[in-house]
């Protein structure tokens, strides 16, 4: 799930709506949506019974049984077109083992850097253990390399052998790496893919909150928690020996050690030309490793369509959350309320909808709930790799990550904004239903490259993300940026995230209703809608759907 928040209470003039208008499209309703039936889905989610919806536990099996039920009722068929409904996702879970150190030295002294507290890291090699051992550290500044944008962070430096320390996010300039928006060149997996690339032993991401878009928490708080990745034939032995994220702070500590001053560093790291820095130190770390292999698992439902069944429309949304961490005292599960059975019973109340419409959808609709989200959208990964119905036939992917628990909004915040046509759709829809659409205020945060519709994305397929508005009907401004910070700072990927009291959930209602007439209408039209001219996925989209 991700979180933009906004940095005011309302909207741009230009994008207001009066409330007589947001007070008349609360009259649009669509049958088969309620808040009752929705609330009480989310709440069988986020049951503790469901132990937090982790891929390969027992909550998994609750979950998957209890979708495929609610879409069987509803009178959904299997959306694998080998009769089930499900699609298989080979995961390997990697567990490190404790006692682990990250040591540093510089011939003289040595620096002993704690998991948690200093620093996590972890591999993604499939084996009992790995060590790297005296390997030296290169800071790489952001990390880019970016032929459009004539910008290479690394030149000609060898830094095979290297632990690399990248910057989080990409270069802060206005005329080019989209402006203020990030680009995926400064999201962590980028950084991670370009590391194992130039053969680095280690590649680690210096975690600043700001840039980041998480606190230090989201994180640091389980450092031996068991990760997933999708089972790769070589067992992932192309990636870097370890991936991880050091603190602010300790990077100022390593950089001092290095008789260098952190925030120099990066402001160099800002400017074309850069070139890598030696550090001048050394690091050694051993990561033992429990490995199991397991097979989640995408479950996937479909109404056929009535004209035209091999072109598809994808509602998706990840059913997974973080499961149990039985070292905590108390309270051990994340239920992950918000995240994501908000949107995961979304999925089902959409179907609701397209089963009980008066005629089927002319074009096929697909109900796709990913595994692995949280585990950096595995599943959703996997099915844009494996697609059960060809990208070429898909005509767009309509993503849920979290639901508006705090009432009704004029405006809708759509992430990514200016992506593709489908923005022209949606401001359709917006306007019949007295709505806007606001864009996201946060774009240096790259919320786009961070749910599930990145991965239909960067698989060529057109996809939309509408997050809840900002501007609340009835109450004061800054009323939604006041809630979405108390979400992040008190429940995000905490133990906490639960169904409460106070929740409200006819803003939630009024949300699924624009998303089920947006997918209705790209269901009953014939159009394809194409990414816009600046969009990095517009080239592969041309490839699949020729002119």
């Amino acid at each position: 799930m991700v979180m933009a928040a906004c940095g005011g209470g309302g909207v741009p003039d230009e994008m207001a709506v009066s409330t007589e208008a947001a007070e008349e499209a609360a009259t649009v309703s669509v049958t088969g949506i309620s808040a009752e039936t929705l609330l009480a889905e989310i709440a069988m989610l986020a049951s503790d019974d469901f132990e937090g919806r982790a891929p390969g536990s027992a909550g998994e099996e609750l979950t998957v049984d209890y979708l495929i039920e609610q879409f069987r009722e509803l009178g959904a068929v299997p959306g694998n077109p080998d009769g089930t409904w499900v699609q298989d996702v080979p995961l390997v879970g990697i567990t490190p083992q404790p006692p682990q150190n990250l040591v540093i030295s510089n011939g003289a002294e040595t620096l002993t850097l704690e998991p948690a507290t200093d620093y996590v890291a972890a591999t993604k090699h499939v084996v009992d253990a790995v060590a790297v051992d005296g390997a030296e550290f290169v800071f790489v500044g952001y990390g880019a390399r970016a032929p459009e944008y004539d910008w290479d962070d690394f030149g000609g430096a060898d830094l095979s052998g290297k632990i690399l320390l990248f910057l989080v996010n990409d270069p802060p300039l206005d005329d080019i790496f989209g402006g203020p928006a990030m680009t995926y060149y400064g999201r962590w997996m980028y950084k991670h893919e370009i590391a194992a690339e130039l053969g680095a032993a280690g590649s680690l991401v210096i975690h600043e909150t700001g840039p980041a878009g998480y606190p230090w928490e989201v994180i640091g708080a389980t450092p031996f928690g068991e990760s997933f990745d999708l089972a790769a034939p070589d067992d992932n032995l192309d990636r870097a020996t370890i991936e991880g994220w050091v603190q602010r702070a300790t990077a100022d500590a390593i950089f001092a050690m290095a008789g260098l001053d952190f925030e120099t560093a990066k402001q160099q790291a800002a400017v074309r030309g850069f070139e890598p820095i030696p550090l001048g130190l050394t690091g050694s770390i051993e990561i033992r490793n429990e490995i199991r292999r397991i097979d989640s698992r995408n479950v996937v439902a479909k109404v056929e369509g009535s004209e035209t069944p091999d072109e598809v429309v994808i509602h998706v949304a990840h059913w997974d959350h973080l499961g149990r961490d039985e070292s905590l005292e108390g309270d051990q599960i994340f239920n992950g309320a918000a995240d994501n059975s908000t949107g995961t019973a979304g999925l089902i109340e959409l179907a609701r909808a397209y089963s009980q419409a008066p005629q089927p959808p002319r074009r096929s609709v697909l109900f796709l709930a990913v595994t692995a989200e949280e585990q950096g959208l595995l599943g959703s990964f996997h099915y844009g790799r494996n697609p059960l119905y060809p990208a070429a036939r898909t005509v767009a992917a309509l993503n849920m990550d979290g639901l508006n628990q705090w009432g009704r909004t004029r405006d809708l915040t759509i992430v990514g904004l200016g992506q593709s046509e489908l923005d022209d759709v949606a401001a359709d829809i917006a306007g019949e239903l007295g709505r806007a659409l606001a864009p996201d205020p946060e774009p240096e945060k790259g919320f786009y490259y961070r749910s599930d519709h990145f991965a239909f994305a960067r698989a060529g397929i057109p996809a939309f993300y509408a997050d809840p508005g900002v501007d609340y009907i009835d109450k004061p401004e800054g009323y939604g940026l006041e809630k979405r910070n108390e979400y992040t700072t008190n429940d995000y990927h905490k133990v906490t995230d639960e169904v409460k009291p106070d929740w409200d959930m006819s803003g939630a209602v009024e949300d699924l209703t624009f998303l089920y007439l947006m997918g209705r209408r790209l269901a009953d039209g014939e159009e394809w809608p194409a990414w816009s001219e600046t969009s990095e996925f517009r080239a592969l989209r041309e490839s699949q759907r020729p002119q």
